[in-house]
């Protein structure tokens, strides 16, 4: 090989948490104290370039997915930029296939996720090359192209790649036309902001008043306690939002099926869109239950769903109406992709998890390249939002009347501010030592 060949040189990973659990924001019934956290990688290059990604957590443990990361590392130094950038389907099968990492999963949890941050810090150096923001890059392959990046192992029951490319062909001709109505207009957002189970109920009244003001159309609340208190809250909410404002609730998994079921006929009376997450991620049997035995209220899950192929039995037995991809719980970009050509062959919308630091930076790439290049459909589709933690971004996202801003820089928008990288390091970062010595 030629010494003047740019490869990758080596990783960065940092542990970077914040203290989220001190004013119970990202609080649930399941998760009561999470601290929003990232296993935060930068990839550099033997040129000086650079990509991010991140495995978002909520604390404890976040250090074993930077552990996870450096595994990843040893097969990634050393290889050629430029035939990595030229066949990122080959380069995701090079990390996922690796048969003693896989062996951890296989192809689920903490590896698959350290996988997903590395191919996504990848993607996020691809774009910025090419002076693109990563939907836009995405969204110029050709329909082929953009079938190569996908492992199809154990989805051709399903999707077979003559499917995908099929699917891919029939909107190529709207690109150009979705492309600069996401430009002109932006995404569909909805937000969870309000809607945490730890805030009082005069916070919440705030926040709802202030996301009405911001111009958000469908809100997102949290359930899973108590189900008098869960009815109470709800209706209080429904009151203020008045009739026209759709209402969701997230229940993070903590009924069983049955449970699930009668809570969820319970809450109907205020007049439920979806139910997200009302029992176990992997319950695939369970989910087609509560969807037969709850409509018209909407079933959605996906952001615990650990991989493509789960996605494809939640997708194709018609056990969820909504499917929530999350850009760090599977192995990064490419799975994701799989997944959206799923989502769109059995036309279910697609509106992504994002509740996490971080996550709405970088899922609203996936949506808008899905708009523009996959579904062709924006109707009842939505961006999840919350309104945490943007200041660390470099390039934060832009909400504005309760939709997404096309982003317009280069990359994916994963990259950190070094200084919050620095202060928020864990343990011995700043603001944690600030925390420390408060006590």
């Amino acid at each position: 090989m030629s010494s003047d060949r740019e490869t990758f040189s080596h990783f960065e990973v940092s542990d970077v948490r914040f203290p989220t659990s001190r004013d119970q924001d990202g609080s649930d019934a399941m998760n009561r104290d999470p601290d929003y956290s990232a296993a935060y990688v930068t990839v550099y290059t033997t040129a000086g370039a650079s990509g991010n990604g991140f495995v978002f957590t909520i604390g404890r443990g976040n250090e074993v997915e930077v552990a996870a990361i450096r595994a990843v590392e040893q097969l990634v130094v050393g290889l050629e930029v430029d035939e990595v950038l030229a066949d990122m389907g080959a380069f995701w099968r090079l990390l996922t296939h690796d048969s003693q990492l896989r062996w951890l999963g296989p192809e689920k949890g903490v590896m698959h996720m350290a996988i997903g941050a590395v191919v996504n810090a990848v993607w996020d150096l691809y774009a910025k090359r090419e002076k693109m923001p990563l939907w836009q890059l995405l969204s110029g392959f050709s329909p082929q192209k953009i079938v190569d990046l996908i492992d199809f192992r154990h989805l051709t029951d399903q999707l077979t790649p003559e499917e995908a490319l099929a699917i891919l062909e029939k909107v190529e001709g709207g690109r150009e036309r979705r492309t600069q109505e996401l430009l002109e207009n932006g995404y569909p957002a909805y937000t969870t902001s309000a809607g945490w189970i730890g805030y009082s109920d005069d916070k919440v009244t705030k926040l709802v008043h202030q996301a009405l003001d911001d111009g958000f159309t469908h809100l997102k609340f949290k359930v899973g306690g108590d189900i008098e208190d869960d009815l109470r809250r709800v209706g209080m909410v429904r009151e203020l939002v008045g009739p026209d404002v759709r209402l969701s609730v997230d229940a993070n998994q903590v009924w069983d099926v049955n449970e699930a079921i009668d809570n969820v006929r319970q809450l109907a009376v205020h007049d439920i869109y979806w139910v997200e997450e009302p029992t176990s991620p992997d319950d695939v049997l369970g989910f087609g239950e509560i969807s037969r035995a709850v409509g018209p209220i909407k079933v959605a899950t996906g952001e615990h769903v650990a991989n493509r192929v789960m996605f494809k039995q939640f997708l194709s037995s018609g056990a969820i109406d909504v499917c929530q991809i999350d850009a760090c719980r599977v192995a990064g970009v490419n799975e994701n992709i799989a997944i959206l050509l799923m989502a769109a062959k059995f036309q279910i919308p697609v509106c992504p998890h994002a509740g996490g630091v971080g996550l709405c930076e970088i899922v609203q790439h996936l949506s808008m390249f899905d708009y523009v290049a996959v579904s062709a459909d924006i109707d009842e589709h939505w961006i999840e939002f919350v309104d945490h933690l943007h200041e660390h971004f470099v390039d934060p996202v832009e909400v504005v009347q309760g939709r997404y801003r096309a982003p317009r820089y280069a990359g994916s928008g994963a990259s950190m501010h070094a200084e919050s990288v620095k202060d928020f390091g864990y343990p011995q970062g700043a603001k944690w030592n600030e925390m420390t010595n408060s006590f």
